[in-house]
């Protein structure tokens, strides 16, 4: 990792995720009433809980919009959570403006084409080892996990590093 890359993890105040690929591998069940059903990394979890806990500020951007997914950000505590997305790069300076904090105080997390203009725009674009490869090809970083697997859990741990005294 450069040192420039580190010095921006340290200073960084806002992690912005994308919840399909990123906080779940992905993939997306039914049940036959109807129900959508994902599954969430509770490692990932810990780890996200642990960014707050320290002051960082989490945020969910996604453009599905799932009951599912306010059920898990309110049991991790992120309070901003950003269902049905068109323009993730609007969302996340709508809530850098709402935090008072600058876009290269932040990191977003995404994996496909719809992630790339906000990962580009943040200070630090994260990726996970699965993302398409234009998005693997704009990251800043990229997780030795895939998306649902423990790669929040990666990133959560590299921002804890980077702001301990």
């Amino acid at each position: 990792m450069s040192d420039q890359l580190k010095m921006d993890f340290a200073n960084l105040k806002l992690l912005a995720l994308d919840v399909d690929g990123i906080l779940t591998d992905g993939k997306i069940f039914y049940s036959d009433s109807g129900q959508e059903l994902k599954a969430f990394n509770v490692k990932d979890g810990l780890g996200l809980k642990q960014l707050i806990s320290a002051g960082i500020h989490v945020a969910i951007i996604t453009s599905r919009t799932s009951t599912i997914v306010e059920k898990r950000a309110e049991e991790l505590g992120i309070r901003i959570v950003k269902q049905g997305v068109k323009n993730k790069l609007a969302a996340l300076y709508d809530i850098c403006v709402e935090l008072k904090i600058e876009i290269n105080e932040c990191a977003f997390m995404g994996d496909d084409l719809p992630d790339i203009e906000a990962m580009s725009s943040a200070g630090i674009g994260l990726t996970v080892a699965d993302a398409i490869t234009e998005v693997i090809k704009r990251a800043d970083w990229v997780s030795t996990r895939p998306g649902g697997q423990g790669a929040v859990r990666e990133v959560c741990e590299i921002i804890l590093q980077s702001i301990a005294p």
